[in-house]
């Protein structure tokens, strides 16, 4: 645990110094307002990695997060447009991705299916029902009410619905993982999956557990983002699954399960998200986001692996040679 607070006091501090260099260039990047709209704007990636980096500390993987974020949101514009109440539609959506979440832990549960290829499936099984719902088309501003498109933007001591919905995550999933059984097995299942069944810890129930809540909040995050945006479409969060995953790796969150912290996740969601904002700022296209994105998951899994590395027993000494 030592070593993942110190990885997080160095990301932090990462943070930092981007966004001072940031601000050497341009000034108006460290104003309040911006800052507040940096963290807006990576509240849907952190409230994603939150569930990812659940689902990796018990040894699996969902990329199907994106997929789920885009299916919850056309749900939420159709309803929205038949006239389905607001606290209605956020109850069902959230279930929505809730059961497609755990259609994951199902397959990867009780069939044993490894869950990158389980979540390589979904992802686009869940593309293609949005796609049979809408035969493509667009759901647009004008056909959303004002208060389906107003919640996320209501500010509340300062800061928008969508950002105070990231900070109320962040409080509950750090106390649910540290202060309860859950938590706990969550970790055990991922550090020692034989040690973890020997305590009585199910082992593809808990990792059930884990999708089903990755899924629950990628349907709360799919509202969030089509009300914010104004917009549904089939592609919708394509590729978003890439910035999810990097930002648990970058936050110190192990790829092999059992370690790892909401604080970590975060902090890796926000680096991405300040890289994201400055990419324009500094001249550069967005469009190179998704390489920087991969780019960091090779080298934090690559700084990981050299930092967790143990010396081999040494069985055969060398032959001296006189």
């Amino acid at each position: 645990m030592t070593l993942l607070k110190n990885r997080e006091v160095l990301l932090a501090l990462a943070i930092l110094l981007l966004v001072i260099l940031v601000a050497a260039r341009f000034p108006a990047f460290v104003q309040p307002g911006n800052l507040v709209n940096v963290f807006n704007d990576t509240s849907p990636l952190i409230l994603l990695a939150i569930g990812q980096m659940i689902v990796i500390l018990t040894k699996c993987i969902d990329l199907s997060v994106a997929a789920n974020l885009a299916l919850c949101g056309m749900v939420a514009a159709l309803m929205n447009g038949a006239g389905v109440p607001l606290p209605v539609i956020l109850l069902l959506v959230v279930a929505l991705g809730g059961v497609l979440g755990a259609v994951n832990g199902l397959l990867v549960w009780k069939l044993g299916i490894p869950s990158i290829v389980v979540t390589l499936g979904t992802m686009t099984i869940y593309r293609g029902i949005i796609f049979l719902m809408t035969n493509g088309a667009w759901v647009n501003a004008h056909q959303m009410t004002d208060a389906f498109k107003a919640l996320p933007r209501t500010l509340i001591a300062g800061l928008p619905v969508m950002s105070w919905v990231a900070i109320v995550a962040i409080a509950l999933f750090t106390v649910l993982l540290t202060r309860t059984p859950l938590g706990r097995a969550f970790y055990a299942v991922g550090g020692n999956p034989h040690a973890a069944v020997y305590t009585g810890i199910n082992v593809g129930r808990t990792q059930f557990v884990a999708f089903v809540i990755a899924g629950a909040l990628a349907g709360l995050t799919g509202y969030l983002w089509v009300a914010r945006y104004a917009v549904a479409y089939v592609d919708i969060a394509d590729g978003f699954e890439l910035s999810v995953v990097a930002a648990c790796v970058i936050g110190g969150v192990a790829i092999a399960g059992g370690a790892g912290s909401v604080a970590g996740a975060v902090l890796g969601a926000l680096f991405l998200g300040v890289i994201n904002n400055a990419l324009p700022v500094v001249g550069i296209s967005p469009f190179w986001q998704l390489a920087i994105s991969g780019s960091a998951i090779v080298v934090a899994v690559a700084f990981n692996s050299s930092l967790n590395r143990k010396t081999g027993r040494i069985i055969l000494k060398p032959v001296e040679t006189k």
